[in-house]
């Protein structure tokens, strides 16, 4: 049985290469309710107002959930 909450690394990737592994997460979603996206904000918060201006509108996603300055959440189902 999948988890129920996928984490997915973002460090050293720039807004491309981001959006390119969300996508594969967000494809190969089937069975998670969330997928932790940890970006940090220590080099900047570029990753941050990406996932936010992207994907908040996004009809997959339920709703996104900040988890601190360094972590945000795509919550995909209730549990």
């Amino acid at each position: 049985m999948p988890a129920a909450v996928k984490e997915l690394d973002l460090h050293r990737m720039n807004t491309y290469q981001a959006g390119l592994a969300i996508e594969a997460a967000l494809r190969r979603s089937w069975g998670v309710y969330t997928i932790r996206l940890i970006h940090g904000y220590h080099s900047g918060t570029a990753l941050r107002d990406f996932i936010w201006k992207n994907y908040q509108a996004d009809p997959r996603i339920l709703r996104l959930e900040a988890r601190g300055p360094s972590i945000t959440d795509l919550c995909l189902k209730d549990l």
